[in-house]
């Protein structure tokens, strides 16, 4: 570890876990290697594999699911944090584990939920997130949950900044954990939210391009996809740009990166921080794209608004994954005794303990299990094409 920055995460310094653990002989693993290995050992990441990223309940399978989502945020954010000194380990954690909570259908299946649990205190993924991996999860016999790091559960916390009104998930794990909300997080979180932008805004073009609902044409008006064609067409002018639609994304992803390393460096430099606690403190976020590459992703984020996640297909099958959710929930509040036998074993007395029970039982199925329990205790569902 000599060779971290003074402003990197160290695991020995680390401020433990909620649960004291006993010395075993697990390997030479350190604090946030071992965080990393029991969120890939979970079940709720294995479950990313049939859950929604862009295309719900995908049929094909070249499109990509939350699972290779979250390995391609994790690749992204080891090589930001190895140039900037900060600790791989736990930047890959987070990275791997930061869409988690995320419901079957993806913001879909998130929006149903949070309509259906307003009376509960509503639904958030990021909360749900937490609450997977400190009590919903059960690989071990001492206690629920993982007993991650507190620098873990502070990261996922509060990857995308300062929390100051928490949903009531975040506000349990924080009264568990004092997760200390209202500062900054580690420079390894920050680096894990922006990975994660630059591989949904990169790979999501790729997936809209290979399902047919984008063309080369619309996304060359882009102003950030333009200057990337203008590279390509200078290094490949015999090529036609469909045999360059792959190197068109390596070549923005590898543009992103290169700019947010410059500016978080600069910024790190002329924050003078010396410790990943003066990191916390700096009231402001160090790791960030330049001001000009941060307008130019906005503005991809519009164009891929307007012309992907609210495409008329989207749209449709996004009403098809609000009411598979909705009536799942609706059944199983009307009716507890549908719930699988290990989760009426653990139901609650009264409200809000019901609804969140469900949810939390909700939010763990896949897309293609959750068609499933919809027809077995909702009924029959006429799903759009490619569903």
């Amino acid at each position: 570890m000599a060779d971290l920055a003074p402003w990197a995460s160290h695991p020995a310094r680390s401020r433990g876990r909620c649960h004291a653990e006993e010395a075993g002989d697990r390997g030479p693993r350190d604090a946030f290697q071992r965080d990393r290995d029991r969120i890939i050992h979970s079940i709720s990441f294995r479950r990313l594999r049939h859950k929604t990223q862009v295309f719900l309940a995908p049929d094909g399978d070249h499109f990509r699911v939350r699972l290779t989502h979250s390995l391609e945020v994790a690749q992204i954010g080891r090589t930001i944090a190895r140039t900037l000194g900060l600790n791989e380990d736990l930047t890959e954690a987070l990275c791997l584990a930061h869409d988690i909570g995320h419901p079957p259908f993806g913001h879909a299946g998130e929006n149903a939920l949070q309509k259906a649990m307003l009376a509960a205190g509503g639904f958030d993924h990021n909360g749900h997130t937490l609450r997977t991996l400190m009590w919903i999860e059960r690989s071990y016999p001492r206690w629920r949950g993982l007993n991650l790091t507190w620098e873990t559960l502070e990261g996922l916390a509060k990857h995308n900044g300062p929390i100051y009104a928490p949903s009531w998930a975040l506000a349990e794990a924080d009264a568990q954990a004092a997760l200390e909300l209202t500062s900054h997080a580690s420079l390894e979180a920050q680096v894990a939210a922006l990975a994660d932008d630059i591989a949904y805004d990169n790979h999501d073009i790729d997936d809209g391009l290979r399902a047919g609902l984008l063309t080369l044409g619309q996304i060359e008006a882009v102003p950030l996809v333009a200057e990337g064609w203008a590279r390509l067409d200078t290094t490949f002018p015999d090529l036609p740009r469909e045999r360059l639609a792959g190197e068109l994304i390596r070549s923005q992803i590898g543009a992103m990166v290169n700019d947010l390393i410059a500016e978080s460096q600069r910024r790190i430099a002329e924050a003078g921080v010396e410790s990943v606690e003066e990191v916390r403190a700096a009231g402001r976020p160090l790791i960030a794209f330049s001001p000009a590459m941060a307008a130019a992703e906005r503005e991809l984020k519009r164009f891929m608004y307007a012309n992907l996640y609210h495409h008329p297909r989207q749209l449709e099958a996004a009403d098809a994954a609000h009411h598979v959710v909705a009536g799942l929930f609706a059944a199983y509040r009307g009716d507890p005794s549908l719930l699988p036998e290990e989760w009426r074993a653990r139901l609650p007395e009264g409200e809000p303990g019901i609804s969140r029970h469900i949810a939390d039982f909700i939010a763990g199925m896949t897309d293609r299990y959750a068609v499933a329990r919809y027809r077995e205790v909702v009924g029959a569902i006429d799903l759009p094409e490619g569903f």
